[in-house]
């Protein structure tokens, strides 16, 4: 439960609706509000501050935006604390499951499809086989476990050429792990890329989210030592749980 609010400052230059989102941020990093806690209602929290209720809204609406809050319509509705998102750093190969472990998480997988298929024309052109060649289509719902329990966050589909025994492994866990240790294949670099699309109705049942919601694309291509394609990916990612970041920096010239 939010506590006592602060006493806004008038005249500092400092708009109210920044007070306010400053003070429920702070609340938030104190552990004073913790994720799905429910915020007090538009009325009694606005009357608590002394603000008009267009003013809280302008607060509450930003940290919607920016992913802090998450409001829901309803009699049962509200503004509740969001779970915070999981940084992804597409800069180096980490694995989601090594991603959600440095996030303090425990990564879980849902296996939906685990098969092998005739590739279609764009696996076949990323693994570099003729299409309609036997690959292997593995698709997951990945979750994110906490001690607040389990949020599925990102709908996996990854192919890879025909390597015997792959369906017969624990296909649960790691699955770069799982090519480096039983095939000597672990990925080395990737081509990866970003588009953010829509849910359609089967993606958002498996996700929990509503049809026509932002999810972000990532289609990527890894290889092996050498450049020999090991998987082709198209993964979606819920925005509103994971955030995509990538390290850059300048290369000197030659000579410099």
């Amino acid at each position: 439960m939010v506590g006592t609010p602060p006493q806004l400052e008038r005249g500092t230059g400092v708009p109210a609706h920044v007070q306010i989102e400053r003070w429920l941020l702070e609340s938030i990093s104190s552990g004073e509000l913790a994720p799905g806690d429910r915020l007090p209602g538009e009325r009694e929290l606005a009357g608590r501050l002394g603000v008009s209720r267009m003013t809280l809204r302008q607060a509450l609406a930003t940290l919607e935006r920016d992913g802090v809050l998450v409001r829901m319509p309803g009699r049962a509705g509200g503004a509740f604390v969001a779970e915070p998102r999981i940084e992804c750093d597409l800069t180096g190969l980490t694995g989601f499951t090594e991603q959600l472990r440095r996030a303090h998480l425990r990564a879980e997988a849902r296996i939906l499809v685990a098969a092998t298929v005739p590739a279609p024309a764009a696996v076949a052109r990323a693994l570099r086989v003729a299409p309609g060649s036997p690959v292997h289509e593995v698709a997951r719902v990945r979750s994110a476990r906490s001690a607040r329990g389990r949020s599925p966050v990102a709908l996996e589909r990854s192919y890879f050429p025909d390597l015997p025994g792959l369906l017969d492994q624990d296909l649960t866990g790691s699955l770069y792990a799982l090519l480096a240790g039983r095939y000597d294949l672990a990925p080395r670099t990737a081509v990866e890329r970003l588009d953010p699309v829509i849910a359609r109705p089967a993606e958002a049942a498996e996700l929990g989210m509503t049809p026509g919601a932002p999810l972000m694309l990532i289609e990527r291509t890894a290889y092996a030592a050498g450049g020999m394609p090991v998987e082709f990916a198209r993964d979606l990612f819920r925005p509103d749980r994971v955030r995509i970041s990538v390290r850059s920096g300048v290369t000197e010239p030659a000579g410099s």
